[in-house]
This record gives C-alpha cells, structure tokens and sequence, in this order.
C-alpha cells in the first residue's frame, strides 16, 4: 500500500474537505481533521508567508504532533502569477506538510520537494490532458475536478472522468469532485472506483468556515438553478451563484472580462461567491463535527442497501467448461 492510500485508510470517512479560498482557515482544517475527514486549506488564504507559517503552527497544535498527530492538507497555485509559491514550499518541507495539494501546474522538482520528507502531493485536474502531465510529474494522486464541483470546475461526468483515468494511472489515489454533498455521493464516488471524496460546498455552511454570514444564507437559498458556469470573474469558467453575480453587477451570461491572478481577481472572488451543483442538498450550517457524523450515517446508510442488494442479487451465470 501506498504512504498516500495508507494516510487515507486512516479517515474515519472518505472525504477530504476541500481547500476553498477566503473559506478554509485553521478553525476549518482543526475541526474536519478532528472529525475524521481531511482537513485542507489554500496557502494564499494566509496574506504573508509569514502568517502562513503561523497558521501552520496554530493547525499543528490544534492537532497534536509527532505519531498521534492528525493529517491535514495545503493547497499551493503553482503558477507564475504566484509569487509566493517558493517561499511557502519551503514552509510546508519545513513543517512537513502531510499532504499538499497542487494547482495550476504539476512540478516534478515540488513532487521531489514534498517525498523528501515523506509528504503526499495531489494534484487537481480537470481533463485528461492536464492528469497525463501530472502523473508524468510523479504526483502521488489527482483530484479530478468535474461537471457540477463549486469554483473552477470542468466539464467531464465524474462517473465518465473516474473510469479513463484509473486506466492510466491504476495505483494513484483518486479524489473525485463534482457536486458531492452527501454520505450517499461519497459511496457513490468510492463505489465508481475513486479512493476518497473532494468535498467543498458543503462545508461552506459550517460554523467554523470563514465565509461571511450572507454567503452561507445564500448557500442555503439556492438550487442548482441559481448556479452559473460561466467566465465573467477571472476570465477562466466556474460555477458561482447567480445572486452574488448580480449583486456585484456582471452578467452572468456574458463575456469573460480581461481579468487575471492580480489583486483585482482576488477581490471579485471576495465579492462574488462560488458553489457546486450540489447546494439544493444542503438546508443547514452546522458544527463540522457534526456534519461529518450525519455524512457518515448517510454513508453507512448507502453501503447498506448495496449489501442487501448483493445479498439478494442472482448470482452471475458460469460458463460451461468443456
């Protein structure tokens, strides 16, 4: 077994909950580690390299050291736009960082970085082009960033997506996004031959997720209706709620805008707020403990009822053998 399927084996549920900007925190990684799902957030969520690192210790303490500690999870935009990118690679090697997860370019020399003190580096895709060039790379797994996930997303069935890229890649980790929001989605992701689930959108409406208050209301509001596709906020397609869009005077159905990774685009997405298909599952913001136990109730709930229809299934016909 892998250090990456091993680190995940260690989940209490199948699911990581996925590094959101101006959402993800310590408060966030702390609590959905402590409930037994993977705990991640975005570098750049942290304004200075150094407030980075002092998240890092304040997530370390939160979460105990050496053996005992839980995992948890950091999300670098590997782009040149960033330019902190180097400095809180460093950071991360330092802190040993169990799991990175990359975005926006797939480095064979941050791969190295991360195996040199035994850490994991997934890597989020959404097509099959940009999954060869990451497993060429060296990544440990690919988060595979399908039709109806929150944010940036892509455009591929997640069934479909799930099936091509375990053929080229049969001993990488898979993380599958796309409008998970329940225990049932998670079985249905694990059941379609992924190893873990990439949830987001779910756990912007918990207590301890940084989005503002009127964020969460409108997650709670909305339908997958209200969720556009579209270009307009940083020229790049991804689904954000209509509402939001209106508010902050774009038209949802109209050109991208000569935008890109600047301070400019940093505070449309202040403004303008993100989420997957999956919003018209969720009616509550809760405590991410217990969101986590009633996912695994639903999860448990699921594997039941495939287990009572193996048991009472046919069982497959035998060939005759002559």
């Amino acid at each position: 077994m892998t250090r990456a399927k091993a680190l995940l084996d260690g989940l209490r549920l199948p699911v990581i909950a996925a590094p959101m900007f101006l959402v993800s925190g310590p408060a966030l990684v702390i609590a959905a580690s402590r409930a037994g799902v993977l705990g991640t957030f975005p570098a750049l969520n942290q304004r200075s390299t150094e407030g980075f690192r002092d998240w890092l210790e304040e997530i370390e303490a939160g979460l105990s050291t050496g053996a005992a500690a839980l995992p948890y999870g950091v999300n670098l935009i590997v782009h040149k736009t960033n330019p902190r990118v180097e400095a809180d690679l460093r950071v991360c090697v330092e802190k040993r960082v169990p799991v990175i997860i990359t975005s926006l370019g797939a480095v064979p020399d941050l791969v190295k970085a991360v195996h040199s003190y035994g850490g994991v580096v997934l890597h989020d895709v959404i097509n099959m082009r940009h999954a060869a060039k990451a497993i060429e790379a060296g990544v440990d797994g690919l988060v595979l960033v399908s039709a109806g996930a929150g944010g940036h997303a892509g455009t591929n069935s997640p069934f479909a997506f799930v099936s091509e890229v375990r053929r080229i890649f049969p001993q990488g980790v898979i993380a599958l996004a796309g409008a998970i929001t329940t225990g049932r989605h998670v079985a249905a992701a694990i059941a379609a031959g992924a190893d873990v689930a990439y949830m987001g959108t779910r756990f912007i409406a918990t207590e301890e997720g940084a989005a503002p208050p009127a964020y969460k209301q409108m997650i709670l509001d909305s339908r997958i209706s209200d969720i556009v596709y579209t270009p307009a906020v940083s020229g790049v397609h991804g689904n954000f709620m209509r509402d939001s869009l209106v508010r902050a005077g774009l038209n949802p159905d109209g050109p991208a805008p000569e935008m890109n990774m600047d301070k400019k685009e940093a505070k449309a997405w202040r403004d303008i707020w993100s989420a997957g298909h999956g919003v018209g599952g969720i009616d509550a913001v809760m405590p991410t403990q217990a969101l986590v136990a009633e996912l695994g109730a639903d999860f448990d709930c699921a594997l039941g009822e495939l287990q009572r229809w193996r048991a009472h299934a046919p069982a497959p016909a035998r060939e005759k053998v002559a």
